[in-house]
């Protein structure tokens, strides 16, 4: 029996053994995007991070069912399909064609199942109906609403206060609330907009709501896994535990798995400052595997800051991995090999991709002192099926070589560039990022320079030049 998969639950606000319904089978449902525009930077985060994720799974047990969702009706797609004069499954359609192309290019397959809300309007409309018959929610001027104070452990997941939550940037006040914090589950749509008929009138779903029918269509009332990115806890996660408990009157899920936020050159991304960088954009300056790379250098639960320099340095990293897979190219791998022990355990422990990638550059390394094609073949079936548990390593060398060779190499490496990045990575290695700290310093090798550590600090020595 394999060692449990430790991962932090949001709810519990600390490190745990996974549990499952059955011991066999695992579910996990992930928030997927609002289909109105291309995918960006933060929403490829949790794409890979929960592909990553859903690999082990895959690893540890027989069957996994993993979900991720397309929200297909809101208000931003209603306004870009106003301004087309499409319907809004013009809009979403494109979109969700994109999303599909751009996850490839970065190695993430498609989930088992990708529900839409509007493939479920009756599922939400039972939903909203059993709610209100157990007293969880009311309607009010043709508005459905769930009764926040009906449920005593609101707030449990975000571990919010009233007032905090009440200062939520997504909280609306309206006049048909009982409660501040009442959210709503049905609105009534104008004629010009997309709505469904319903008990309460011709209308739409509300946005929570959506996720907690899809759950319970597909996966049943009570999920192992629920992810999604952090700013998802409050109010959308919160308000799903709300209305899966009490329409049910189960435990919703076991397991909250959230990762954290992406900037960009240290700052937030948004319109007004110009710097919501697009994956599609993205694939333009870097094959998609180095984007995929890029995005696991720091640990899933820590912020990502997505810069120039990240995303070369993942460029090096895999030219450095593929020059030594490319003069092995003749050696067949060897049938059924496991992925390492060791990779596979700090994978285990809430997704340790960093630690995975230091295993990985052993693994490396072995392959390159390998003294034999019998070593050689052992050395290289076990990198590439350690790799394979994170999406990476599984490309034709040469071919790929010929994409990383040119995109690693348009910067560059001036006296001021080598500084900059000496300085990053002694950041890196003061904020223990080390797969950061580790790659940059492997980008240097690429430029010529070996970095000797000192108590005086970092040195720098031509990589030719022996040490003393």
């Amino acid at each position: 029996m394999n060692p449990p998969i430790l991962l932090h639950n949001t709810l519990m606000r600390k490190k745990e053994p996974l549990g499952t319904e059955q011991p066999d089978r695992v579910t996990m449902y992930v928030c997927g995007p609002t289909v109105y525009n291309y995918a960006h930077i933060g929403n490829a985060r949790p794409a890979v991070v929960f592909d990553v994720l859903s690999r082990l799974l895959r690893y540890d047990y027989r069957e996994v069912i993993y979900v991720r969702n397309f929200t297909d009706v809101d208000d931003k797609i209603n306004a870009a399909a106003a301004a087309a004069g499409v319907p809004i499954s013009t809009i979403t359609n494109r979109y969700i064609a994109a999303y599909h192309e751009d996850m490839q290019a970065l190695g993430v397959p498609t989930p088992d199942l990708e529900p839409r809300v509007t493939e479920h309007i009756s599922d939400i409309t039972e939903l909203i109906q059993k709610l209100i018959a157990r007293g969880h929610a009311y309607v009010e001027q043709e508005h459905v609403l769930f009764h926040v104070p009906s449920y005593p452990a609101y707030g449990q997941l975000s571990g919010r206060r009233t007032e905090d939550m009440l200062a939520g940037a997504r909280v609306e006040v309206a006049p048909y609330k009982r409660d501040p914090l009442d959210f709503v589950l049905w609105k009534p749509s104008t004629p010009d907009l997309p709505g469904w008929d319903s008990p309460w009138g011709r209308g739409r779903p509300g946005w929570h709501i959506e996720c907690s029918a899809m759950i319970g269509k597909h996966l049943g009332h009570t999920i192992d896994i629920h992810g999604g990115g952090q700013d998802l806890v409050f109010p959308h996660h919160e308000n799903e535990i709300a209305q899966g408990t009490c329409a049910n009157g189960e435990l919703y899920c076991r397991t909250w798995v959230h990762n954290s936020f992406v900037t960009v050159d240290g700052q937030k991304m948004s319109k007004s400052l110009g710097n919501v960088l697009l994956v599609r954009d993205l694939l333009e300056q870097a094959p998609g595997e180095a984007i995929r790379l890029a995005l696991l250098s720091a640990h899933y639960r820590k912020p990502l800051d997505w810069n120039a320099q990240r995303l070369m340095a993942a460029q090096q990293t895999l030219t450095r991995y593929y020059e030594s897979l490319s003069k092995v190219a003749h050696i067949a791998v060897l049938p059924q090999t496991d992925p390492d022990p060791e990779l596979i355990e700090a994978l285990r422990s809430d997704l340790n991709v960093p630690g995975a990638m230091a295993r990985l550059r052993v693994l490396l390394t072995e392959l390159d002192d390998a003294d034999t094609d019998a070593e050689r073949a052992q050395a290289k079936s076990l990198l590439l099926a350690s790799a394979a548990i994170m999406g990476l390593l599984q490309q034709a060398p040469q071919a790929t070589l010929e994409v990383l060779r040119p995109a690693a190499s348009t910067q560059p490496f001036d006296d001021i560039r080598i500084k900059t990045l000496l300085a990053e990575r002694e950041q890196a290695r003061r904020d223990r990022d080390f797969s950061k700290a580790d790659a940059l310093r492997e980008a240097l090798e690429a430029a010529g320079f070996m970095v000797e550590d000192t108590p005086n600090g970092p040195m720098l020595r031509p990589a030719a030049e022996e040490p003393a």
